[in-house]
């Protein structure tokens, strides 16, 4: 399945998989879309930008998925994300 950056609950499930204990608000939408970019399914839409809604729309769907992770046992602690130099 592919999906681009508009999939925006697909996105997140995949990133909550991908980064297990992230905190998703401590992401910079920089990282952020070198994250969505590094996932296995995406596909960026040719002529279609990514902006900072469609950064801070994927970033609020992830923090709601770990959220409800938390809410059905699934809790992994939460750590800010720290990128690999």
């Amino acid at each position: 399945m592919s999906y681009a950056w508009t999939d925006t609950e697909d996105i997140a499930i995949d990133l909550t998989e991908a980064h297990r204990g992230v905190d998703p608000l401590s992401v910079r939408f920089t990282q952020l879309r070198q994250m969505v970019e590094a996932l296995p399914g995406f596909e960026a839409e040719p002529g279609h930008a990514v902006n900072e809604q469609i950064l801070e729309a994927i970033q609020a769907a992830w923090h709601e998925e770990v959220q409800d992770d938390d809410a059905h046992g699934n809790y992994s602690p939460v750590q800010p994300f720290k990128p690999e130099d």
